[in-house]
């Protein structure tokens, strides 16, 4: 018995450990099956992919006080914002700057108004095309035709037909015709007469005309040009205005072009009182806080009705801004001239509408006119430039955003224009602006701050913000020394410019950043007086001392000063026409 039930127990414990040999595998093994199941149903648990992937649907978390690096394709001008700053609605936090808190509400980066494209699509003065431009010289762009002349000569007209607007002709005709005459000159040459006026800049009268059938537009011209009633005929020109879309980089974007400028120590001389500044540009929303009775007079040389525009309006902050930013001269007067309306391409212009602006400038008492805009060599804009010289007035214009490849643009490359390139927080050049013998000084364009329609605020780029620096220093130096004429502030301007890049003149600065303490300094001596060079900080220069209040002041001047550009009864002549 007791060997049996041995026996029974030795057979019971076999048997046992052969039926947990048997369950193991299934013990071990079962959960760890039903959990990889899930993972391939649930893609969110904590699992590490070989490949990372971004669920498009989910907005990336990035720390708003720290600037976004993206990177830059080869083939475009302007960098991608951060996804920080998405949305209009967006606040901005930049470190303490010069005269600007830490926080400005509204902070947004204003949409690229100078589109990037590849090179093929570029044209000759820097503006994107839907189809590629072939150079003068000849190509394999798909937008020139094979003729008996070659192809050269095909691919320069190509060029000129896209950078002018299609079936517009602009002709100086004969000043006495009446409307119903001007308009059976149109209809004699197959034409509709779209607007003509008198322009007493040019002593002339212009008319804008549109081809209504399909004839070749040199064809027309040459027709139009044989006429007794007309005097020269052109292609009616596109411009485009001078900014770009850029991320906020190292330093401080809140107005470092102030004490690059040097400012505050300018201002405490002078702040541009009593000096009229005409802005050709886009809409400006004279009621931001930033503006407040800068703008003495408008027009709207377009006859839109169209509301502010960032660009406009950033160039005017550029210029006049006195609240929690800092303008070049914040008591000057603005003549805020509209002559950019939307395009399919952005904000642009042409020939006639330029030429409007020009003319109405001239005529109200503009002391200095800022032209930020690009474009190529036009006659009528050339012509109305000379005239605009010939009265005494300072001019003054953007580069240029094209680049380090592209011709000069006009009118900044004008002999009688003062052409401003752009720099950077670091004083180097700013990568999209243009270079040539024609530069006359370079300011900050680069993640510049700025005022933004509707109380809102911008950091953008572009050569557009450095000319109307530049147009503001000019206004400080006018009221230091109002006999000064155009020649001496640009003489000024570039002996007292800080030398940037290789030493001496080049072709990207110019004569060097503009210094605008040292410029003012310099104007108060008689032009005829030799004027050494007061660049950086010599040795034994004192700085005035600048009231904590100062900078931010309002502008005290009235509005109904008198003054040529509030002339009522010509405001209202000209904008009827």
């Amino acid at each position: 018995m007791v060997h049996d039930g041995v026996s029974w127990r030795a057979r019971i414990q076999r048997a046992a450990r052969v039926l947990s040999a048997a369950l193991f595998p299934l013990i071990a093994f079962g959960p760890s099956a039903a959990h990889a199941q899930s993972i391939m149903r649930t893609p969110n648990l904590n699992v590490g992919a070989r490949v990372p992937t971004i669920n498009p649907t989910v907005t990336p978390r990035i720390n708003p006080t720290v600037a976004a690096r993206p990177a830059v394709r080869a083939d475009t001008v302007a960098r991608t914002p951060p996804s920080r700053i998405g949305t209009m609605s967006s606040t901005l936090r930049v470190r303490p700057g010069a005269g600007v808190p830490s926080t400005l509400p509204h902070a947004r980066f204003s949409p690229n108004l100078y589109p990037a494209c590849q090179s093929a699509f570029r044209g000759p003065d820097g503006e994107c095309f839907d189809r590629p431009v072939m150079s003068a010289g000849g190509g394999k762009g798909s937008s020139a035709k094979k003729g008996k002349g070659g192809s050269g000569n095909n691919s320069a007209q190509a060029a000129v037909n896209l950078r002018a607007v299609k079936n517009e002709l602009v002709a100086e005709i004969d000043g006495t015709l009446s409307t119903a005459e001007a308009d059976e000159l149109a209809r004699r040459h197959g034409l509709e007469r779209i607007a003509s006026q008198s322009f007493p800049l040019l002593g002339g009268t212009i008319g804008l005309f549109r081809i209504v059938d399909n004839r070749p537009m040199d064809t027309v011209r040459r027709e139009l040009a044989a006429d007794a009633s007309v005097r020269s005929v052109q292609l009616n020109f596109r411009y485009f205005l001078q900014d770009q879309k850029k991320a906020s980089t190292e330093g401080d974007a809140a107005q470092y072009a102030v004490s690059q400028l040097r400012l505050p120590q300018a201002h405490a001389l002078v702040r541009g009182m009593n000096v009229t500044i005409a802005v050709i540009d886009s809409g400006v929303d004279a009621k931001h806080p930033e503006l407040a009775n800068s703008v003495a007079d408008s027009f709207d040389a377009l006859g839109s009705k169209e509301g502010p525009h960032i660009h406009g309006t950033g160039i005017a902050g550029a210029i006049v801004a006195h609240a929690k930013l800092m303008g070049s001269a914040p008591e000057a007067r603005l003549i805020a001239i509209r002559a950019f309306g939307t395009g399919s391409k952005g904000a642009e212009s042409t020939s006639y509408v330029i030429l409007r602006g020009l003319d109405y400038a001239a005529e109200h008492g503009a002391q200095i006119i800022n032209m930020s805009f690009a474009g190529p060599k036009d006659p009528l804009i050339e012509r109305g430039i000379a005239a605009t010289a010939a009265r005494g007035i300072l001019m003054v214009a953007a580069a240029g955003n094209a680049g380090a490849k592209s011709p000069p643009l006009y009118p900044a490359a004008n002999p009688n224009v003062i052409a401003v390139s752009g720099t950077d927080a670091q004083e180097r050049l700013f990568a999209a602006s243009n270079r040539g013998n024609h530069i006359a000084v370079a300011a900050p364009g680069a993640d510049i701050f700025l005022p933004a329609p509707d109380e809102k605020y911008q950091i953008t780029s572009g050569t557009s913000f450095s000319a109307a620096y530049i147009s503001g220093v000019a206004a400080l130096m006018l009221e230091r020394n109002p006999s000064l004429k155009p020649g001496d502030v640009r003489a000024i301007l570039t002996r007292t410019a800080r030398d940037l890049g290789s030493p001496g003149r080049d072709d990207q600065f110019g004569a060097g950043r503009a210094d605008a303490f040292a410029a003012v300094t310099a104007a108060a001596a008689a032009p005829a007086v030799p004027l050494a060079s007061v660049s950086g900080k010599p040795a034994g220069e004192k700085t005035p001392a600048v009231e904590p209040a100062a900078d931010n002041t309002s502008v005290s001047r009235a509005l109904n000063d008198g003054s040529p550009s509030m002339a009522a009864d010509k405001s209202a002549a000209n904008a009827a026409k």
